[in-house]
């Protein structure tokens, strides 16, 4: 009978110690768990929407609003220079206002510079009375070094040598790195066809942060300027 209890006894303690065992484990696991949750991830640069910098509306124009805007993209590359001129046209057309892309009226293969006589004589034939102009200002890259951080990581119970030594602290370290901002910023001007040379009618700068394609500033920008435009009643 003595010894059926001290079996007992032996089997209730090895149960015991699985059963802690299996708790310290797990605990440890839990506090890995959110030691490595909690440690900051290397930073990407967030991208961003375009921002505007600038917005200035000519008190003394006195036209009437536009009823067919020609859109145009100065930009080297025909394939942005399309998807910019596309994009805001079919951002900014209505019922009661007609926008025309710049690629289905200017032929410019190679450039976005075009003579001066041959685009008045279209916007002139085409019967355009506003335009609606962007441009890349200038690219800005900057490069931040971030330093690396220290954090104490406080380690949990260990069943052996005494609790782990009581508890142990080890310092988990995230190393230094460099960071690059990009930022594009772009000029958009918008102009009654008026005789001689056409009167500004608003002017804006916008920059965009950190974009990942040329599609990210075209979709941002032209959100921008349709918003910005119809806030300041020109359209």
């Amino acid at each position: 009978m003595h010894r059926r209890s001290g079996a007992n006894d032996w089997t209730a303690k090895k149960m015991t110690m699985k059963i802690t065992r299996a708790q310290t484990l797990f605990t440890a696991a839990a506090i890995w768990t959110l030691i490595l949750c909690s440690l900051p991830v290397l930073p990407v640069a967030n991208a961003k929407g375009a921002k505007l910098l600038l917005s200035w509306k000519n008190p003394d124009y006195s036209g009437s609003k536009p009823r067919r805007i020609l859109v145009i993209g100065m930009s080297e590359n025909p394939e942005v220079r399309a998807d910019f001129e596309d994009d805001l046209s079919s951002a900014l057309a209505n019922d009661g206002l007609e926008v025309i892309p710049g690629n289905t009226i200017l032929f410019r293969p190679n450039s976005a510079e075009l003579e001066t006589d041959y685009l008045r004589g279209q916007i002139r034939d085409f019967q355009i009375d506003s335009i609606l102009v962007s441009r890349l200002v200038k690219v800005d890259k900057k490069t931040t070094y971030i330093p690396g951080h220290s954090y104490v990581a406080p380690f949990g119970y260990y069943h052996s040598f005494y609790g782990y030594y009581g508890t142990a602290y080890r310092q988990v370290y995230t190393p230094d790195y460099l960071r690059e901002d990009t930022t594009v910023r772009v000029e958009t001007n918008f102009y009654a066809s008026t005789p001689p040379d056409g009167e500004l009618i608003w002017t804006g700068t916008s920059d965009s942060f950190n974009p990942k394609s040329a599609k990210k500033v075209i979709d941002g920008l032209v959100k921008l300027i349709v918003k910005e435009l119809t806030k300041q009643n020109l359209l």
